[in-house]
């Protein structure tokens, strides 16, 4: 059986069904608000068309509810978990792409006093979120912890190097 043109959001799509399933796409939306949301964009819209192609695909079970609202709910099927298990075996070397308007006002000679204050506020308060998220998570599975300590780690050097320039 050829597999599909699998992309990150198809993974991303794939390993949140594994974790809620079943699942709708909005319960998937309201998840990656809490979870790959801070680290891996994915809009919203492309999560209901990745979960229909992926259903299509055979990676995905659908069902319709019968009354209410009609909501599709899916599921992963054993095609869905192996390529989601290959996906997470296979090391990668690909760094993350950072796309950040204090960076790229800073690069284009930005004030970086000015620049720091806000950044510091932001960065700041994300990483009192995720503080927060780390105490209310103690149970959750390893990797989300474990991406979770990472976002916190960033954080702190974000914290560390606006402080260094507003300090100057």
């Amino acid at each position: 059986m050829s597999s599909p043109r699998l992309s990150e959001t198809s993974y991303v799509v794939l390993g949140l069904v594994e974790q809620l399933a079943p699942a709708t796409p909005y319960d998937l939306k309201q998840f990656t608000l809490l979870s790959t949301g801070y680290f891996w964009s994915v809009p919203h819209t492309q999560i209901y068309t990745e979960c229909a192609r992926l259903a299509g695909a055979g990676l995905l079970d659908e069902r319709r509810e019968h009354s209410g609202r009609r909501r599709r709910v899916y599921t992963l099927t054993e095609r869905g978990h192996e390529l989601l298990d290959a996906w997470r075996a296979e090391p990668t070397s690909a760094l993350y792409e950072l796309r950040d308007a204090g960076t790229l006002k800073l690069f284009f000679g930005g004030d970086p006093a000015r620049l720091a204050e806000a950044q510091l506020a932001a960065h700041s308060e994300r990483l009192a979120a995720y503080e927060l998220l780390r105490d209310a998570i103690q149970e959750a599975p390893r990797g989300q912890r474990l991406a979770l300590e990472l976002g916190i780690g960033q954080e702190r050097e974000f914290i560390r190097f606006w402080s260094s320039l507003r300090d100057g």
